[in-house]
């Protein structure tokens, strides 16, 4: 007993972590369109301009994130995540009703209103989970961001997996997953994940950097694993419900940190306990300092906070930096959603019946893009002091070339398109957020996270509702007898252009970023290296 109460901390803080991997192995859910687009199109005998503008109305979901970002400095995760739970519940769940043909299609309109509260609910996760996680380890955003995006990366493919392995991918079994199973990880979040005080020396730094490893090491092998089961082709019943069960016990190793830390971790030495003390000494005197300031010293140290420092709101939006953050980002993100959105699509225009292998390579690359991103830029800006925003100008080329690859629409560049697009995006969904905490302080970020997150239902309503819905429509009235379906590869030709051009611009002004907020990384890689060397001696 006295083992577990002093080990207690450290392990809940761990365990609370784990959740947070769980929430986001399934809050992928608004990526997931493309699994049942085709029967939602069929049932409402929909265009595929209004079928693109239902995407665009769950991607809208996102921009009622502001609530979330706004209560997010005020309400405590667990009611954060409650709230997400329940906005995913109805939203999927009247969703799943019309698929499974239990109530007859609703109204257009109400079904918009559905989807937006499904996609919403994702953002309610996303907010209580990164959040907390960046506070909780605030030296390790490259790795927590990598770790917890990269999971969110991965659960397309892990319900479209498990559906296409149990349910021979029945959209309307599809949706009953996204309805109840997000909803019960939520809830179980809501009781261990909660905000704890960072770690205090470098020792517990460092201990958290190899704790963050073996994590990578575990996420890496769920997506190996997921992978392996999607290049294998067709399996038997058998062997798919092996693989659903060795795909939760991964799900579960996680774990093995907290349990570890319970199991095997002994009680402080009074030097490690004098390590903990002295720096909450050293602060307690720092905290005294302050508070004998006069006000009119206050006053004079009042000044604009430059790049790199905590920055209000207002302060922030007023900057270059920001705007240019936010424009790169829908270049990237806003092309990247086009693709998931109408991915049913595009496969059929180049003769594919079944697109859930596509769904599941953009999910399981995605994830790639995001874990290695994570780690990678940290490591070098350890190394070197390179700006993390070398790594989103690196993504947009990439994505440039996907873009490319898949309008020349030579066989198998469904595969490369899907594979390049999926790396990128997910990259950039690792790297900004990371860099936006670097840039503009972690005081409001929860509010910032998703006024950048506004990207995904402005870019979804460009290129997907607009640029793709409306070139595609044009496209398929124009072949003899018309229809509302286009087959060949001009279907999405001038869109996959107009995409790789947005790429060009992307990439651009995440140079231009990377050069102007070089002094930021700079006196990152100095501080962290100065501790580092503390350490050593």
């Amino acid at each position: 007993m006295l083992l577990f109460s002093n080990n207690n901390f450290a392990a809940e803080k761990w365990l609370g972590f784990v959740t947070a991997i769980w929430v986001q192995a399934i809050c992928g859910n608004n990526y997931t369109f493309a699994n049942y687009s085709d029967v939602l199109k069929s049932l409402m005998a929909l265009t595929q301009m209004q079928l693109n503008d239902l995407s665009v109305a769950k991607d809208v979901g996102k921009a009622f994130g502001i609530l979330s970002g706004l209560v997010s400095d005020r309400w405590p995760t667990s009611a954060i995540l409650i709230i997400g739970a329940i906005m995913g519940f109805i939203g999927y769940g009247a969703q799943w009703l019309v698929v499974s043909q239990r109530i007859a299609p609703l109204p257009y309109w109400l079904m918009c209103i559905f989807l937006c509260m499904g996609g919403n609910s994702s953002t309610w996760m996303n907010t209580a989970v990164l959040v907390t996680c960046m506070r909780n380890f605030p030296k390790n955003r490259g790795p927590i961001s990598g770790i917890l995006k990269g999971y969110v990366g991965l659960s397309t493919a892990i319900f479209t997996d498990i559906c296409t392995a149990l349910f021979s991918s029945d959209p309307s079994k599809f949706l009953l997953m996204l309805t109840i199973v997000p909803a019960i990880i939520c809830l179980i979040a809501a009781i261990f994940l909660h905000e704890t005080p960072p770690a205090s020396t470098s020792t517990e730094e460092n201990k958290e950097t190899q704790f963050f490893n073996v994590f990578n090491l575990i996420a890496v092998t769920v997506a190996v694993y997921l992978l392996a089961f999607d290049i294998s082709g067709p399996h038997k019943h058998v062997i798919s419900l092996v693989f659903t069960v060795g795909l939760l016990i991964l799900l579960a190793m996680p774990l093995l940190v907290p349990l570890y830390l319970v199991v095997f971790k002994t009680r402080p030495s009074v030097d490690k306990e004098k390590e903990v003390h002295e720096p909450l000494l050293a602060q307690k005197v720092s905290e005294e300092k302050e508070e004998t300031r006069t006000k009119e010293e206050e006053v004079e140290i009042k000044r604009k906070p430059v790049i790199g420092e905590e920055h209000t709101i207002i302060e922030m939006v007023k900057t270059i930096d920001f705007w240019v953050l936010f424009v790169s980002f829908l270049c990237g993100v806003g092309t990247g959603l086009c693709v998931m959105n109408n991915l049913g699509q595009m496969g059929q225009a180049l003769g594919y019946h079944d697109v859930s292998l596509f769904i599941s390579f953009i999910s399981i690359w995605g994830f790639f893009g995001r874990i290695l991103s994570g780690s990678l830029s940290e490591y070098y800006i350890r190394k070197s002091g390179m700006p993390r925003l070398v790594w989103n100008a690196a993504s947009q080329i990439l994505m440039f070339f996907g873009y490319i690859a898949l309008a020349m629409a030579l066989p198998g560049s469904l595969y490369i398109g899907s594979i390049l697009v999926g790396i990128c995006y997910g990259v950039r969904l690792t790297i900004t957020p990371a860099a936006a905490s670097e840039l503009f302080g972690l005081k409001y970020y929860g509010l910032l996270y998703n006024i950048l997150i506004l990207n995904l239902p402005i870019g979804s309503f460009i290129f997907s509702g607009l640029i793709a819905g409306y070139l595609y429509d044009i496209e398929a009235t124009s072949v003899p007898g018309g229809g509302n379906t286009c087959s060949g590869a001009h279907c999405f030709m001038l869109v996959y252009v107009i995409m790789a051009f947005a790429c060009v611009l992307g990439c651009g002004l995440d140079l231009f970023l990377a050069f102007r907020t070089k002094n930021v990384y700079s006196k990152i890689h100095t501080e962290r290296n100065l501790v580092n060397s503390q350490v050593q001696h």
